[in-house]
């Protein structure tokens, strides 16, 4: 988005804010928002290799029948909601 406004770091800008119309400029901030809350909330971790323990115990997981409910997930873990 920003680059299809402002050109790259290789082009020439093509609009500059104040030549923006308000749809545009209300675009450009949405996309500034959205990219910043990628960052800051993104998953740290997304990509990392898994230890083979973690490995193990998500397979086990997986093939356990046995589900509990949120409401039984945060009595064991001491959460009120």
């Amino acid at each position: 988005m920003l680059a299809a406004l402002f050109g790259d770091a290789m082009t020439e800008p093509t609009h500059t804010l104040s030549n923006l119309t308000l749809a545009e400029l209300q675009e450009l901030v949405r996309g500034m928002v959205d990219d910043r809350l990628r960052i800051l909330l993104g998953d740290p971790d997304l990509g990392a290799p898994l230890d083979e323990s973690v490995r193990a115990r998500l397979k086990q997981s997986l093939t356990s029948t046995e589900r509990l409910t949120g409401d039984e997930v945060a009595d064991k873990l001491g959460l009120r909601w």
